[in-house]
């Protein structure tokens, strides 16, 4: 069996010379066509250790895509992938999930087992990853109830929570292994001003608790302005833009503008 190929800590996704260590994420040349469609069409991308990368775009411009890029729940037809220093590409299944164990992702809406309680939905990667004792499980699982403010409610089933309380539920089963690295699929989609703004601020609470390296992908500008440290805009299967968000606002370039405050570009 051949040995994955690791990223050069003296090189940089942009093929300049980095002597800091190896980004938590490196992308390359990404490319991924599904059907007829280009969907990636070459992306380059760096997150380092312990920061939290915001990506934002239009709806359909292949955001969600990228996540399941990473996490090897899709392969690209062309490009590299590394995390943690380790190239994804071409794994199979059982390589994949050591890589899976250093990264949790929270999918849209949560996506909780509908039959299992909120400490069952928490305890599931525990179990899948052979753990038996139980008192370490209950241990756990109370952490991160008192993680996601969500102690009493470890009785529940998912029929009874809201859309917020699915999410942090969901949230708490992807970090309950204590992953080095955090994706975010919308995870303020659909959820009212409030909830997202608690859901902003765990997400914070997280990075600074567990100094995790996240990706959020968002079309919330709020939350993207309130969680990260750098901003990356997905624009015709590309990124557009990589910076601050002091950057971003900053930013004189009419497409840019145009998406931060929501204006359509008026027909030639």
């Amino acid at each position: 069996m051949t040995t994955a190929p690791t990223i050069p800590a003296s090189v940089a996704v942009d093929g300049r010379s980095n002597l800091r260590a190896a980004p938590m994420i490196a992308v390359r040349g990404l490319k991924k066509r599904i059907g007829p469609q280009d969907i990636l069409r070459g992306v380059d991308l760096s997150v380092a250790a312990g920061e939290t990368l915001v990506i934002i775009g239009r709806s359909g411009g292949g955001k969600t895509v990228l996540l399941k890029n990473l996490i090897g729940l899709m392969q690209p037809n062309e490009g590299e992938i590394w995390i943690d220093g380790q190239s994804i590409i071409g794994l199979g299944e059982r390589q994949l999930e050591a890589i899976r164990r250093k990264v949790g992702i929270l999918f849209q809406g949560g996506a909780l087992f509908d039959s299992m309680t909120v400490e069952e939905n928490i305890a599931f990667p525990l179990r899948e990853a052979g753990e038996r004792d139980g008192r370490v499980i209950e241990r756990k699982i109370a952490e991160m109830l008192e993680v996601i403010e969500l102690e009493g409610q470890q009785k529940k089933m998912p029929v009874n929570l809201s859309g917020g309380m699915k999410k942090r539920v969901g949230l708490a089963r992807a970090i309950i292994n204590q992953p080095s690295c955090i994706l975010y699929d919308e995870p303020t989609a659909g959820l009212d001003p409030v909830v997202s703004d608690s859901i902003n601020r765990l997400i914070r609470r997280l990075q600074e608790r567990y100094h995790v390296t996240s990706v959020v992908v968002t079309h919330d500008m709020k939350n993207a302005f309130h969680v990260g440290d750098r901003i990356a805009y997905l624009h015709e299967g590309r990124i557009y833009f990589h910076g601050t968000p002091a950057e971003i606002q900053a930013s004189p370039d009419p497409l840019i503008q145009d998406f931060l405050i929501g204006r359509a570009a008026l027909a030639d």
